[in-house]
């Protein structure tokens, strides 16, 4: 693990990793498709998990044949999860404490996340941590998924700081990957969902934790 003490900034994916809520994306992708008559993929969830949400809709017609538009997915996509993020989500249970421990120390604190603002922002208020928050970076502000480190850089610049300086945390490998070749340190975060690439995780990242 890099000593803490030279780190200056702390950069946090939001679901899988500040938030136990990467059930209600399954739930919400179970009945999309349920509707269409299509059950879910074993792969989809991986593969959708790192992409900007335009670029998810845009897949999910092309992979399943949709005569859909992008923007008539993302809306109902939307109706279906501002609901739940804005009320039914919550941290996992280190997650305030940590957050308040790096505040204490200085640390300052951004998220990175695929969620949409309008997602993000009442979860994030939801759950009393908005406030320690520097900086908020969507990949649909960014227009690029997490395959790319463009938000990742966004972030860290926002809070006028170098990769080298900043934790990037994540659930995710490929996104943990693309942190890391961007120069920053990276923390691998346990979650249900991704648990079968918790060994991968653990030999790639710098550091490995469950919240």
């Amino acid at each position: 693990m890099t000593e803490r003490k030279e780190i200056k900034g702390a950069i946090f994916d939001l679901d899988g990793t500040l938030l136990d809520s990467l059930w209600i994306w399954e739930d919400i992708d179970r009945r999309f498709l349920a509707k269409r008559g299509i059950a879910v993929p074993s792969d989809y969830m991986k593969t959708v998990s790192v992409m900007e949400y335009r670029q998810t809709a845009e897949y999910t017609i092309a992979r399943f044949g949709l005569n859909e538009t992008p923007e008539s997915l993302m809306n109902e996509w939307s109706e279906m999860s501002v609901k739940a993020y804005a009320s039914e989500l919550k941290l996992k249970p280190r997650v305030k404490a940590y957050l308040w421990e790096l505040r204490l120390r200085g640390v300052k604190l951004a998220v990175a996340t695929s969620a949409t603002p309008d997602m993000c922002i009442p979860a994030l208020k939801n759950n009393g941590v908005f406030e320690f928050f520097d900086a908020i970076v969507t990949t649909f502000e960014i227009g690029k998924g997490k395959s790319s480190p463009d938000v990742y850089l966004a972030a860290a610049d926002r809070l006028a700081l170098e990769p080298h300086e900043c934790e990037v945390y994540e659930d995710n490998l490929n996104a943990l990957k693309t942190a890391k070749a961007a120069g920053f340190v990276t923390i691998g975060v346990y979650d249900k969902y991704s648990a079968g690439e918790e060994r991968e995780l653990r030999s790639i990242a710098d550091g490995f934790m469950e919240f």
